[in-house]
């Protein structure tokens, strides 16, 4: 099988759609789309759905979920016909990592924090990943400091295959005009004033207006603020 990571070049101005089209093109069945829910996913999922329709889903399902992302999830399921496989953490690791530190050992430092969101977002990532050659997020530069350099497809190096973000370059204007337009459904704590949505303990509503990711993990410094799935720096030979 050819190394997936030696040519991943993007037209310049390829749309959303485009990207797509091509990562459905070029990787068939070893591509998947993961999804959390958040407005950009569901935008892709829309997407994606009319594109490859056979294509894979997946979500995280970490163990502290807010109710109203089940709710989405169920919703979606219904109106797209689609499976969505759910990947969750091991307990045994859970377990241990509770029975050590607490529950809640995210607020103490950001090293406990890191080690749950490893256990619980990067371990279970990991299984989803295993057989793909690609995997396609919702990530786009508007989103934070951390994601400013963040290119239609690059090398994720720290997962061994590439990773499409079709919306790298969208507004957040963008994505909310395609949802409304196209009757897509999404989670209703958006309308709320939680802009992004991670686990319910991690993320709280933000004023209007405010950095959208400044809602998670709002007690460390914004830079920091990953949780390992997105935080090393792409690195791609793409197009724009």
């Amino acid at each position: 099988m050819n190394d997936p990571t030696k040519t991943i070049a993007v037209h310049q101005g390829a749309s959303a759609e485009d990207i797509l089209r091509w990562a459905a093109d070029r990787y068939g069945s070893r591509v998947a789309l993961a999804t959390s829910f958040g407005a950009e996913d569901q935008v892709l999922i829309d997407m994606w759905t009319g594109i490859f329709p056979k294509a894979r889903l997946f979500t995280l399902d970490t163990g502290r979920l807010f109710p109203e992302t089940h709710e989405t999830m169920q919703r979606t399921m219904d109106r797209y016909k689609v499976a969505i496989e759910v990947f969750a953490p091991d307990p045994a690791e859970v377990s241990a990592l509770v029975r050590e530190k607490g529950p809640d050992l995210f607020y103490a430092s950001r090293e406990n924090r890191l080690a749950c969101c490893e256990v619980r977002k990067a371990h279970p990532l990991k299984k989803a990943l295993a057989g793909l050659d690609a995997w396609i997020c919702g990530l786009r530069r508007e989103q934070s400091v951390t994601r400013a350099g963040v290119r239609p497809a690059a090398r994720d190096e720290g997962n061994g295959l590439i990773k499409i973000a079709p919306l790298h370059d969208w507004t957040e204007a963008r994505v909310w005009e395609y949802l409304r337009r196209n009757n897509v459904p999404f989670n209703p704590l958006h309308e709320k004033g939680f802009p992004s949505i991670g686990c319910r303990p991690c993320t709280r509503a933000v004023e209007p207006g405010a950095d959208p990711r400044s809602g998670r993990w709002w007690w460390e410094e914004a830079e920091r603020r990953e949780c390992g799935l997105h935080q090393r720096e792409q690195r791609g030979e793409t197009h724009e």
